[in-house]
């Protein structure tokens, strides 16, 4: 009897601590979950065709929302927008913005692939991809590569709920004189710029660093406006806040931006951002 006690009971504690182990390692794996969900950061793919009139901005646009967007979407890229520029109607150079993010580098390739498939998957797509050589559907490409700032590492929809051909997106891109002053204008919007920006209800789309682009070292984002005036009220309203009057003075953040390049961009009726 004795013999069976002791076999029992030790059998008992084995089975205890077999379940609080299977317990623990749940609780790490969850963990790790809500940890890396919180703290992973997205990366963003912009990719901007460079047209040269009305007809060769037409054919991207259709491109893009009857092939592209479909092929994205079914391979399971959901936060992408498209957007024009808005530039006068004597400008010689129209642009097309394509924004698409990603979870991780991982899904540059599948995107890749993706982008290929397109281009051959319906009759606007090969209208597009088998354009004659003297009547091509654009001038140039070009694509640039961003990682989500620590601060901001989603790339958000943005909340805006004006008229669609009324709203403004704006494009920014701050460029430095090294990579010293990128890094320390990157910690400037970590450190307060950003929950700047949301206070004052800037709606932002995503906050960048340039990893692969023309213009580095550089860091770009997207605001976002009910209206050109709405913008414009926005900004007069930031530059008069005694948080940025104190950030900006501040002499740890002096020089770190060479050059401030604006963009405003419309949404087309299609876009999900």
């Amino acid at each position: 009897m004795k013999i069976f006690f002791l076999t029992f009971r030790n059998t008992f504690f084995r089975l205890v601590l077999f379940l609080i182990f299977l317990l623990l390692l749940q609780g790490s794996f969850v963990f790790a979950q809500k940890t890396d969900s919180k703290t992973s950061r997205e990366y963003i793919e912009i990719r901007v065709y460079h047209t040269t009139d009305s007809e060769q901005l037409a054919t991207v646009d259709r491109y893009v929302q009857s092939s592209l967007f479909p092929a994205l979407e079914k391979a399971g890229f959901t936060k992408i927008g498209a957007f024009k520029a808005i530039d006068s109607d004597t400008a010689k150079e129209k642009r097309f913005y394509v924004i698409i993010s990603l979870s991780s580098l991982a899904q540059l390739e599948k995107l890749n692939g993706t982008v290929d498939q397109s281009l051959t998957d319906s009759v606007t797509a090969r209208a597009y991809t088998n354009a004659l050589y003297n009547a091509p559907p654009y001038s140039r490409f070009e694509t640039i590569l961003l990682q989500a700032f620590e601060g901001a590492p989603r790339v958000k929809p943005s909340g805006t709920k004006g008229n669609l051909n009324e709203r403004v997106y704006e494009l920014r891109s701050y460029e430095s004189a090294t990579e010293a002053l990128h890094r320390n204008k990157v910690k400037m919007f970590n450190s307060g710029e950003i929950d700047l920006f949301q206070r004052l209800g800037f709606n932002a789309v995503f906050y960048g660093q340039v990893i692969a682009g023309s213009q580095m070292p550089n860091l770009m984002y997207i605001t976002s406006f009910d209206s050109k005036a709405a913008r414009d009220e926005h900004w007069k309203t930031f530059g008069s806040d005694p948080t940025w009057k104190a950030m900006s003075s501040a002499p740890e953040y002096q020089h770190n931006v060479s050059k401030n390049t604006s963009i405003f961009l419309r949404p087309t009726s299609y876009s999900r951002l």
